[in-house]
């Protein structure tokens, strides 16, 4: 554990990302939690300590600060609460789970359509004492909440990913999509209704792969 906490520490520095040893200790956890659900659930394929830190942990770490700059530009949710953040097709809660250790100002629903999957980010709130966060074993289509940020990481194409969730979606929300390689033709086959409006790149320590953060809006036509 002591390599993984020097190699997490050292990451979040490449980063520029700052948090305290509660919120380390809380990321180490985190993955010691997948690990032992791997072992019933198939949660990830990634089954090495070293490797999931890499492709999970600060795979996931990469999005904190576009996230905290992008949020700072926004309006205030209404009566000032916290904003709010859907992670789609969450899985293992990545980056849902990551946002919320490190971003405690912000509530994270975690929504998947596998029931174990959900009771996992439950599980993981619980352990990791995150008030923030929330499993949702659920259909995006079918929520009811909106949200001032809704992510993805390799869940499905952008077209797909915001057509389902775009009831979601708060005026003025934003989508954050993960990806790999810049999506050229998922950007082509995006509706009319939704604009593009930054592509970040993203270099991940240790992580050798290309990786893309793709920010996007519903276009709001006024009446005339």
């Amino acid at each position: 554990m002591h390599a993984l906490d020097a190699r997490l520490r050292a990451g979040l520095k490449a980063l520029g990302l700052s948090l305290n040893d509660a919120q380390v200790a809380s990321l180490l956890d985190y993955q010691v939690l997948i690990g032992k659900w791997n072992k019933v659930y198939n949660l990830t394929a990634v089954r090495d300590p070293g490797e999931m830190l890499t492709h999970h942990l600060l795979d996931s770490l990469a999005v904190i600060a576009p996230l905290r700059r992008q949020l700072a530009q926004m309006p205030p949710s209404a009566e000032g609460k916290a904003p709010r953040l859907l992670d789609v097709g969450s899985g293992a809660g990545l980056p849902g789970v990551v946002i919320a250790i490190c971003c405690p100002e912000i509530q994270v629903d975690c929504v998947d359509t596998v029931g174990k999957k959900a009771a996992f980010i439950q599980q993981a709130a619980v352990t990791l004492k995150l008030s923030n966060l929330r499993g949702l074993h659920a259909r995006v289509e079918s929520l009811a909440d909106t949200y001032q940020v809704i992510s993805s990481r390799a869940f499905a194409s952008l077209a797909d990913f915001t057509s389902w969730s775009a009831q979601a979606l708060a005026p003025q929300g934003v989508w954050m999509a993960m990806k790999g390689r810049h999506p050229d033709d998922e950007l082509a086959a995006l509706p009319p209704g939704v604009q593009v409006f930054h592509v970040e790149h993203l270099s991940v320590p240790g992580l050798g792969a290309e990786r893309c953060l793709i920010w996007m809006k519903a276009i709001i036509h006024s009446a005339d």
